[in-house]
């Protein structure tokens, strides 16, 4: 249920309200909107009268109930308007949201060895990536598989960080290691295997740091908000849904099913901002141009693309993987799009990294003298 106020409601009026429903059990929640003040009633509302909240005061101009099962997470709590999450990092703040420009986040499925790590970082950021993403803790379908270098890997990370200032996207898989990733990361990711994980995704929440939320391999859109809501409703608003692709029928020629209708759809039922992983999504990276123009055009928010130097020798996921080439080729081509659709960071490819003192392969300085040429 929510209680829209006329914008010039007192101060006096609006505490009065809170005091009344916090008598009553319930726990108000206040989002000053664009044109309205909308109070979010959370807690057992189904036996209060609409009549008997509208009766508060003269400054309500009406009371709705929220029909969907996740509150917090609906847009129709923030009656109809959008929400941002707002990331710190070295090189400044950094905006998710519809009415932001797109932000890329490129890496590495695993953090591998600090050379790699940096050279990735470096051209990801001079390319015009925001964040970097890299696994130190990886979750594989086999216990064989290479799982990534843990608390050691978030050293490098935060190596990454400092060299070319940009926020760190990495994974957290268990409760006992919240902290550590949260000394290192500025947005704090939930797997898509770990979705339903309530009690991981409670105290992720208390962090305190931005959840970028992926979807379960089988999840339902409802399920993966209702996710999301267990998030929000411990306190933490700084929520982004990421759609990896789904597991359907057929998986012979993609990896998985990117549900790239999941972008409107969302849009109709939350404020929360969106993000598309096409490396995931296809499993293929030949697939992933194109998905993620795709994506672009149908209106996310951001795009988390697998890089690697060396994709045919890296530990995990390499066939979903981009060459450093590559990448530097797709935010090119993507930026024609996301200019087209109002979408496009207005600032110049960077080169942060001329003034790194760390030593990177022959490659690498080729390439990086051309960007800055161009």
């Amino acid at each position: 249920m929510i209680i829209i106020m006329k914008i010039d409601s007192p101060t006096e009026e609006i505490e009065s309200i809170y005091s009344t429903l916090q008598s009553w059990g319930i726990t108000p929640e206040k989002y000053v909107g664009k044109h309205n003040i909308v109070i979010g009633l959370i807690g057992d509302t189904e036996e209060i009268d609409i009549r008997q909240i509208q009766n508060l005061s003269p400054c309500i101009e009406r009371v709705l109930r929220v029909s969907k099962p996740f509150k917090r997470v609906s847009l129709e709590f923030r009656h109809g308007e959008s929400s941002s999450v707002v990331v710190s990092t070295p090189n400044g703040a950094v905006t998710f949201g519809q009415n932001h420009p797109l932000v890329t986040v490129a890496g590495p499925c695993s953090v591998e060895n600090e050379e790699m790590i940096i050279e990735t970082a470096l051209v990801v950021k001079a390319a015009g990536a925001q964040f970097l993403r890299g696994g130190a803790y990886k979750p594989r379908t086999s216990p064989y598989c290479f799982q990534g270098h843990g608390e050691s890997a978030l050293g490098l990370l935060a190596k990454a960080r400092e060299v070319t200032g940009l926020g760190i996207i990495t994974e957290v898989m268990d409760t006992a290691d919240i902290q550590k990733v949260a000394n290192v990361a500025d947005v704090m990711q939930i797997g898509a295997r770990n979705m339903y994980n309530f009690s991981l995704l409670k105290k992720v929440a208390a962090a305190g740091k931005p959840v970028l939320l992926k979807r379960g391999l089988g999840a339902t859109i409802e399920e993966w908000l209702m996710a999301a809501e267990y998030i929000l409703a411990a306190g933490n608003p700084n929520v982004i849904l990421c759609e990896r692709g789904i597991r359907t029928f057929d998986q012979k020629y993609t990896r998985n099913t990117l549900d790239l209708s999941a972008i409107p759809t969302l849009r109709t039922l939350t404020h929360l901002p969106i993000m598309i992983d096409p490396s995931h999504g296809t499993g293929n990276a030949k697939f992933v141009p194109s998905m993620a123009t795709a994506a672009i055009v149908a209106g996310t928010d951001s795009l988390m693309i697998e890089v690697h130097p060396n994709p045919s020798k890296a530990l995990s996921d390499g066939p979903q993987s981009l060459n450093l080439e590559q990448f530097e080729s797709l935010m090119l081509d993507i930026s024609s799009f996301a200019k087209i659709m109002g979408r496009w960071p207005q600032h110049a490819l960077t080169s942060a990294f001329k003034h790194s003192t760390f030593p990177v392969n022959s490659h690498f300085a080729r390439t990086s003298n051309t960007m800055l040429r161009a």
